[in-house]
């Protein structure tokens, strides 16, 4: 079976005041406690775009040309995190498929995360998390941003860690 794991901590799928349904912590969180990881199938970049935009939205960049998705309606629940972007995020990766906690979070707070710290995509989406730092905008390469990327060091995915990095001068 394909499928996600999520804390006992958090309530998937309740409503969110940023977008649609969102993941709302029940207790509270500790800094660095894992929060969730993802799962679902490996699919490329092309296998991706063949999926119906339903699908699509399950999906988590792991690799330049790799995601993690579900790939039919059945699957889609249980794979999905309903974790909402935020420009001030309280989840961060550990690895790829490992998110964690970057500050404490108190119970009812919806966990959130920033899409630049795992997406690298040509393309863009609004912005509706309602901080007052809110980027607005949000583009596919955000994560190229010298400014995220003082802000978010250790809580990149790996593949953009890595990226970053080998882009870094010495």
């Amino acid at each position: 079976m394909v499928e996600s794991w999520i804390t006992p901590k958090a309530a998937k799928g309740v409503d969110s005041s940023i977008a649609g349904r969102g993941l709302v912590a029940i207790a509270p969180i500790v800094a660095g406690e894992t929060v969730a990881v993802k799962g679902g199938h490996i699919v490329t970049t092309d296998e991706l775009h063949e999926l119906s935009e339903h699908l699509q939205n399950s999906e988590i960049q792991i690799d330049d040309n790799l995601h993690l998705v579900a790939r039919t309606d059945e699957e889609y629940e249980r794979v999905m995190l309903f974790i909402n972007h935020s420009c001030a995020p309280n989840v961060g990766f550990a690895g790829n498929i490992l998110l964690v906690a970057m500050r404490d979070i108190a119970e009812g707070e919806e966990l959130t995360t920033d899409y630049a710290l795992f997406d690298d995509y040509d393309g863009s989406m609004d912005c509706s998390c309602g901080h007052s730092t809110c980027r607005r905008m949000i583009d596919g390469h955000d994560w190229q941003r010298p400014d995220l990327q003082a802000r978010y060091h250790g809580y990149f995915s790996q593949y953009l860690a890595r990226r970053i990095n080998s882009a870094s001068p010495a």
